[in-house]
């Protein structure tokens, strides 16, 4: 289920009006009752919105990859600042739907919060919800329970599978398309269906069609594009059955050869993408979906920082400007900003992060130059409307210069032509003199005209225009400078221009002869067959010169062109935040980031942030300003010499401390005693089929694939008993689990071999020598296998996320029969039946400790062993769980994102690094899997949300030893800052505990299992209580008070899917609402009856008035509050405080919080199945905090 979200800024019918305004060539295809919408169309060149033709610049952004939905517009606003309009995103199915059946997207997967986000900074969405996404996920995004059907993938024959997640993912995206007043503007179905095996029907246009026949049954209205993996033209429109109604195709030139990042090899850039299209498609705009943006990084690669040196600013100046050449108008980065594959997300060609070396690192900081390039090349395409309907040539060597050692490829239009200048050798590290010979509107100009040549440095990439409008009286007759943009701001017009430093470029103008120095110097000038031409060095001062009267025009160093930011000016409502060819803007210098402008009442308003104190200078507005606000902030301002506004913003250096980790008090436990000869398996499940559906046929007596009996994600255990008869004297195994994996074997508690994992086995085998046994004595065989995901399935009839994970093959010497093994299987807690609906299938695994509950906040660590920590290690092989807590009280208003670093560990005396890997837990979520002995990662950001910032934090952390002779121990762990950055991103601080509430919520509701018997984490915590407002008028205004944090949270922030505002320590908890009597009396007897005090209630800080309503709600989440649920427990127990109950929103819901049954004592049908030792029986033990006995009704024979 997920909820509704109203975009009531454009209704549908007030875009659809607005559309009729274009003239486009293209409506979406017809289907069933005719034409779909009207409201996002194209032609050959672009796309249309609202009848504007659409530039749709993209940057690829996984909401799943930062579960933390308050940072997600923090990310839309640094992609915008880019001067990119719009996102690409996937949806994992495997995250969605980790039961068969059981779709759910709420919490952090709900959608809803992505698509306000985007709507709130102004980006329009490219959907793609797959089913298959590929994307370095495990299984492309294909939940495990696939791995058990009969059925090829991506075949017509798997469709009923699918059905469930595609209807659901569907309406929601529905819901967010523009046709609806959302941002989504583009969809696409199945992704890279491009190769196949030669047995299946390929490429199959009747399945193709009966994918978008899901998708268009759910809802959607908006265009289907495509993406093919190359340009082969599959699916394209005029195909057949099966078409989409935009072709498009993916380019990743350079490849993923980070080990080499100073290496272009020879051929790798594209020459011939415009040809291709002209086959393709034609009649649609040219668009490349995925265009290389950075590189993945598999198990023991190079690290994420060789990948951004080969995916460098250079790479983007000569690549996309060549995409530019072929005349793209729907261009998607992909990654531009990666995240983190936490948990199990990632497949086995990766490990945890996800940086890809994109424009925005992992831990959300804009450092890299390859961002700033990246704004340069962005805003001109924005600036450049003739751009979307110029027409591309052919890149010819020699072209249009002087020489052959560089190619030009010229896009011509009825007045505006652009030249784009490479070398021939595109990889060449050598500069390039050269003259330019154009045809103008004077005619043919050999250029420069001044001075004796232009340069091309290596590696660099140049665009040249002619005739270029720029809105006023004079135009841009050529310019050898890169264009950044240009604006019109009443009278004047501000055009910026850039170039590499010490480079001699020309600009020539018609429509003026005279021209100013404003600043700067070194600028010669002519006046040639009436046109005014200029001709500079770059320096790494600015220059500035009026030309004419109303044409200021900056020549900037790039480095210094780097500081300048393009804000589109934030209008009344929030679509007016998308940007449009008459979008208002203002031009500012300065900030390490501006993320928003608007003005009012003359009062220019910025938010950005800032790394160091700051010069700001307004270059241009559209409106005169008389003062300045910085992140809501007045700040003291003069004019200088030219009559610019300007301000410095002070960058305050915040005081914090972080712990350091290992001086902190941590406990630990043995993580695997599963390898006593004694430990009960009764509830593990009996590995038993005879046959799987696998591909791969059986070649042990019973199927051991982990997936066959629901374990699909982390570490996965078997045990195997028999009898031995003396004949015994080796054991032979082989298992699989994907690149980097690892296994170890015990025979009862003696260690018997380890594979430790390389960097490119998928499944290793070996003969294990075993001790002389016992005649007729019982022995088992331990092992446990670390899965590293499962396989992607990009080629179709393949089936290779299907390729199964376990033990594949044995034999045990002295038994003929492999069956005289009888083994038994677990993996994480509950299989596809996942108990933590907090963080989603695919957090955790089967270890010990994670089967437990351990791995979450607040585990019974009263009688581990204490003292020892990680870098103490453990001898021998095994696994050892260490636990800690630690407190963080960082900086309002700064964003310090922070980081886990392992020290890489060695053999004493040597550079062989030990064998052991470790899994890392932050406050329940796991957020790093360290291999010490394949690397590359070291470094394990955690952004806050995930973080409590402002508060305790539980740290848990795995040691696996896979050497029996050198044990383990991590060299050092700590704690670290990689940025303080002074943010103007306010929400990161309002809702940051919001998010600990809702994440900690989870320890209540989850019973960890102790050999299949539930069991209490805590027996001595008291229950939360959190209090929200009920708004009879959702538009006003109130505040919260977390008196335990000293947040203060404004009431918009309560909805129906946030209702857990806040809450602080276990021990002593409470909200403070505003004052009402009301309040006061239902507030205190609720608290008075659990045993808590509460404070006094007082005015917001704006002095806002009373809530007249208030719900109280014991940790219940959404889900929770209705028929049967805790309000109606609470009316029922309170009814003189709750006259007004939500009921209404939450009519089909069924289910009543753990948590609220562990203090009110009502269990309907469904709750968990209790014995002894679980829930009534704790509820008995505590009458002491308000509960009262008589309505305790025993359950110890199981729920009703």
């Amino acid at each position: 289920m997920h909820a509704t979200t109203s975009f009531s800024w454009l209704d549908a019918e007030a875009v659809f009006s607005l559309a009729l305004r274009g003239r486009p060539g293209k409506t979406i295809k017809p289907y069933k009752q005719g034409v779909l919408q009207d409201v996002v169309t194209w032609d050959d060149h672009s796309l249309f919105v609202r009848g504007e033709r659409v530039l749709f610049y993209s940057g690829e952004y996984h909401p799943f990859r930062l579960p933390v939905p308050t940072l997600w517009l923090d990310v839309f606003q640094k992609i915008k600042a880019l001067g990119y309009n719009g996102v690409s995103f996937y949806t994992d199915w495997a995250l969605l739907e980790g039961q068969e059946g059981n779709f759910t997207a709420e919490g952090v997967f709900a959608l809803e919060p992505f698509f306000q986000a985007a709507s709130e900074a102004g980006i329009y969405l490219l959907a793609r919800p797959g089913p298959y996404i590929n994307a370095e996920v495990s299984g492309g995004g294909y939940p495990g329970w696939l791995q058990r059907t009969k059925e090829r993938l991506r075949t017509p024959d798997y469709l009923n599978y699918t059905a469930n997640y595609v209807k659901n993912i569907g309406q929601i995206i529905a819901t967010a398309q523009i046709t609806s007043g959302g941002p989504v503007i583009l969809f696409q179905p199945e992704n890279e269906y491009s190769q196949a095996t030669p047995d299946v029907k390929f490429p199959d246009g009747e399945y193709f069609q009966a994918v978008e026949d899901q998708y268009r049954d759910a809802g959607i209205l908006v265009p289907f594009i495509s993406n093919d993996a190359r340009p082969q033209g599959y699916q394209a429109p005029g195909t057949g059955t099966g078409s989409v109604d935009i072709y498009g195709h993916d380019s990743y030139p350079l490849g993923f050869d980070c080990a080499n990042p100073y290496t272009w090899p020879d051929g790798a850039l594209p020459t011939n993408f415009h040809t291709l299209h002209e086959n393709q498609s034609p009649s649609t705009p040219y668009s490349l979906i995925e265009f290389q943006g950075g590189s993945f990084d598999p198990w023991g690669g190079s690290s994420f920082a060789k990948c951004t040196t080969l995916l460098n600013e250079a790479f983007e100046r000569v690549f996309y400007k060549n995409d530019f050449s072929f005349g793209v108008t729907i261009l998607n980065i992909y990654m531009t900003f990666g995240g983190t594959n936490w948990g199990n997300l990632g497949h086995p060609g990766g490990y945890t992060s996800y940086d890809y070396g994109a424009v925005i690192a992992e831990d959300r900081t804009v450092f890299r130059e390859k961002y700033s390039e990246a704004k340069l090349l962005a805003n001109f395409l924005q600036a450049s409307p003739a751009y979307l309907t110029l027409v591309p040539g052919n890149a010819t060597n020699g072209s249009f210069v002087d020489t052959d050692q560089l190619a030009v490829t010229p896009l011509t239009g009825n007045a505006t032509s652009f030249y784009v200048v490479r070398h021939a050798n595109y990889s060449t590290l050598t500069s390039t003199h050269y003259r330019l010979n154009v045809p103008t509107s004077q005619g043919l100009l050999s250029i420069p005209q001044l001075s004796a040549d232009l340069t091309l440095n290596g590696r660099d990439s140049k665009i040249h225009v002619t005739d270029y409008a720029l809105g006023c009286s004079v135009r841009l007759l050529y310019s050898t400078a890169d264009i950044f943009t240009w604006k019109n701001y009443g009278t004047m017009t501000i055009l910026i221009l850039y170039n590499g430093l010490n480079e001699t470029n020309e600009i020539a103008f018609t429509g003026a002869t005279t021209y100013r120095i404003l600043d700067g110097s070194g600028i010669h000038s002519q006046v040639r067959n009436g046109a005014l031409v200029l001709n500079w060095a770059s320096t790494p001062s600015q220059k500035v010169v009026l030309v004419g009267i109303d044409l200021t025009v900056y020549l900037l160093d790039r480095n210094d062109a780097y500081n300048y930011w393009v804000l589109p000016l934030r209008g009344p409502s929030q679509g007016d935040n998308f940007t449009s060819p008459h979008s208002s803007s203002v031009i500012v210098k300065g900030g390490y980031l501006l993320r928003t402008a608007s003005i009012f009442n003359s009062t220019l308003k910025l938010r950005g942030d800032t790394n160091t104190t700051t010069s700001l200078t307004v270059i241009g507005a559209s409106s005169p300003i008389t003062a300045l606000l910085f992140n809501d902030a007045i700040v003291p301002t003069t004019t200088n010499s030219r009559g610019l506004f300007c301000a410095t913003i002070p960058f305050n250096t915040p005081n914090f401390s972080i712990p350091i980790l290992t001086e902190l008090d941590w406990k630990s436990i043995d993580s695997l005693p599963e390898i006593n000869h004694a430990y009960d398996h009764t509830l593990w499940t009996t590995a038993n089929y005879p046959r799987s559906n696998n591909p791969r046929n059986l070649s042990t007596p019973t199927s051991l694939y982990a997936s066959d009996y629901g374990f699909n994600t982390g570490t996965i255990l078997y045990r195997g008993h028999f009898a031995a008869n003396g004949n015994e004297s080796t054991f032979f195994i082989e298992t699989q689990g994907g690149t980097a994996f690892a296994h170890a074997i015990y025979l009862n508690s003696s260690f018997l071999g380890s594979w430790p994992g390389t960097s490119t086995n998928a499944n290793y085998n070996q003969t294990l020598k075993l001790p002389s046994l016992t005649v007729g004595q019982k022995y088992v065989l331990t092992v446990i296998i670390d899965t590293m995901g499962l396989d992607e399935n990009g080629k179709v009839g393949a089936d290779q996320m299907k390729t199964p994970r376990g033990i594949l093959r044995y034999s045990l010497s002295g038994h003929s029969n492999p069956g005289d093994i009888a083994w038994k299987i677990t993996g994480n807690l509950g299989g596809e039946a996942y108990r933590d609906k907090i963080r989603g299938p695919l957090n955790e695994g089967g270890l010990y400790a994670e089967r437990q509950g351990f791995h979450l906040p607040a585990p019974p660590t009263q009688d581990w062993e204490g003292k020892k920590n990680p870098t103490d290690g453990i001898e021998g092989a095994g696994i050892t769980f260490y636990t800690t807590t630690f407190s963080l009280d960082m900086p309002i208003g700064y964003d310090i994102p922070l980081a886990f670093e392992f020290a890489n560990t060695t053999l004493p005396d040597s550079s062989v690094p030990m064998q052991f890997r470790c899994q890392l837990y932050v406050n329940g979520w796991q957020f790093g899997k360290y291999v010490n002995n394949i690397g590359p990662q070291t470094v394990f950001p955690v952004p806050e949300g995930i973080l409590n910032y402002h508060g305790n934090n539980y740290l848990a952390l795995s040691l696996w030893s896979l050497n029996q002779t050198t044990g383990a121990r991590v060299a050092d762990f700590k704690l670290m800052s990689t940025a303080v950055v002074q943010t103007g991103y306010s929400q990161i601080f309002e809702m940051s505990s919001f998010l600990l509430a809702v994440f900690t919520v989870s320890l209540q509701i989850l019973l960890p299992i102790v050999n299949g018997l539930p069991s209490l984490v805590s027996r001595k915590k008291r229950p939360k209580i959190d209090v929200t407002a009920d708004w009879s008028d959702p538009t006003r205004t109130g505040w919260l008070h977390c008196y335990t944090s000293g947040t203060w949270l404004p009431t918009q922030l309560l909805t129906a899917s946030t209702l857990q505002v806040c809450s602080g320590s276990q021990e002593s908890e409470g909200i403070s609402p505003v004052n009402s009597a009301t309040s006061n009396a239902a507030i205190g007897a609720v608290y008075s009856s659990s045993g808590f005090a509460f404070n006094s209630f007082g005015p917001g800080p704006d002095g806002t008035p009373a809530v007249q309503q208030l719900n109280v709600v014991i940790s219940c989440p959404p889900q929770g509050l209705g028929k049967g649920g805790c309000y109606e427990t609470l009316a029922s127990m309170y009814p003189q405080y709750y006259a007004t109950l939500m009921t209404s929103q939450y009519a089909n819901s069924e289910q009543c919080n753990w948590a609220m049954n562990k203090v009110m004592n009502q269990c309907p049908k469904g709750d968990y199945n209790d014995t002894q030792g679980g829930w009534w029986e704790y509820a008995n033990d505590h009458t002491t905090y308000g509960m009262d006995p008589s309505r305790i009704v025993d359950y110890t024979g199981g729920a009703p």
